[in-house]
């Protein structure tokens, strides 16, 4: 009786036991290396549908929040979330109208067009008052009135970027007028440090910004002024470039002495001022693939690269990884480099794995609203890291709009013309299809 008992129990126990050891994930029982990754963020090669449809909400925002049109008293645009006239919107109308190309959507287009036409309409009326002393609109004084490079630069850029095409004689006319006012100001009245370098008197004078490098010197290059275009881009990167980092200060302020006599630059290397240059870079060979830029442009990608969180983003301060995470760098970079292999400068395999962990990054980034988050607001220059670290962050902050239309419309075309697979859990660009086509990792 005992011994039955004994079978009986060992029969009854054993299918659980081997059941058990079945469970056990173990390099001998299990393909380990096929785990779920715990992604923060998705990763893999989207859909193009994908990104389009993060396009549309942030358009689809930007077309209820943003008017062009006057208020009741016909003297002043009607205020929105963001302004018509600034340079973060002169980005996000080129974004849109690249958008537009990319895409074929013209709603894009029409968005850029409808604002800037509006801009260039409104503007003789708004100089005629300025003229006879009035007081006019702010908004629409840095139009008429242009005072620094953020007023003419981005948005003059996306004036001749636009076509014109089957606009009347007049639109076409005024659009040309305000385009060259813009340009009047970039090329003949932005004061110039002693070399001829765009500069500014504040916050100290002879203060070279880093910003100013795509506030000037695209629209040089695309009014037809390249040699100048590519002299301010030397001399930038003489002041600005720091060898041993592969990258560009924001600031620079003439030393009392010089550097090997022991004078002293601050160095601090801000997200979007380094954004606005590899932008630059990326403006100036749209126009003339020059040597010197390209081997600028690489140079800075080869610094800007190791330093890619492994979510994806790239820190507030560049070297400084206890800084937040920025969008609106992340979304400049990211734009930069799908450009780049889509253009045909950089080769796809090396680049591609960072430009869509970067996408990623910025597209779980976007609201169901439409609106962009963890974009720094609007920042001066100072010589101290506490200035950089503690900038806040702002879904009304402009000058993340752009740059996400901008790399959203890159990254569309990337995965619409390019073979791109996750194979073997990772990313890879292939001439041919291998035949695999494993699943994007999404974040449950």
């Amino acid at each position: 009786m005992k011994q039955l008992l004994t079978a009986t129990l060992v029969a009854l126990t054993c299918p659980l036991s081997v059941s058990l050891a079945q469970q056990v994930q173990n390099d001998a029982t299990a393909p380990l290396h096929l785990m779920r990754p715990a992604y923060k963020y998705p990763y893999g090669v989207p859909q193009a549908s994908e990104v389009k449809a993060t396009m549309e909400r942030v358009k689809n925002y930007l077309e209820a929040t943003t008017f062009a049109q006057l208020d009741e008293t016909g003297r002043l645009l009607k205020r929105g979330n963001f302004r018509l006239t600034s340079y973060e919107w002169g980005v996000t109308y080129s974004a849109m109208l690249r958008a537009g190309e990319l895409t074929g959507d013209a709603s894009y287009t029409k968005y850029a067009a409808d604002r800037m036409l509006f801009l260039a309409q409104q503007a003789p009326k708004f100089k005629a008052w300025l003229d006879k002393g009035e007081q006019i609109d702010p908004l629409m004084r840095q139009v008429v009135r242009p005072a620094a490079l953020d007023d003419a630069g981005a948005i003059s850029c996306a004036m001749m970027k636009y076509g014109k095409e089957g606009l009347a004689k007049k639109d076409r006319q005024l659009l040309d007028e305000q385009i060259e006012r813009y340009y009047d100001y970039i090329a003949n009245q932005q004061y110039r440090y002693k070399d001829g370098q765009f500069a500014r008197m504040r916050p100290v004078a002879n203060t070279v910004w880093l910003d100013d490098m795509f506030m000037g010197i695209p629209a040089l290059a695309l009014h037809g002024n390249v040699d100048e275009a590519l002299r301010q881009f030397q001399l930038f990167h003489e002041k600005m470039w720091v060898p041993a980092k592969k990258l560009y200060r924001h600031g620079w302020v003439e030393p009392q002495k010089p550097v090997e006599a022991g004078g002293y630059l601050p160095s601090f290397f801000w997200g979007r001022a380094n954004g606005w240059a590899l932008l630059t870079a990326c403006e100036l060979l749209d126009v003339r693939e020059d040597p010197m830029v390209m081997r600028c442009f690489k140079e800075h990608l080869a610094g800007l690269m190791p330093l890619q969180d492994f979510d994806g983003a790239w820190h507030q301060l560049l070297d400084n990884n206890l800084t937040y995470l920025e969008t609106s760098c992340t979304a400049i970079y990211c734009y930069c480099l799908a450009h780049a292999i889509n253009k045909g400068w950089i080769e796809p395999e090396q680049y591609i794995g960072q430009t869509l962990l970067a996408w990623h990054y910025v597209n779980a980034h976007v609201n169901q609203q439409g609106q962009v988050e963890g974009t720094c607001v609007g920042t001066g220059l100072a010589f101290d890291p506490a200035f950089y670290a503690y900038r806040p962050v702002n879904n009304y902050a402009a000058h993340g709009y752009g740059p996400v239309l901008w790399a959203g419309a890159e990254v569309y075309k990337l995965v619409s013309t390019l073979c791109l697979k996750t194979n073997d859990s990772a990313v890879h660009y292939y001439l041919e299809d291998p035949g695999t086509n494993e699943p994007i990792f999404e974040v449950k």
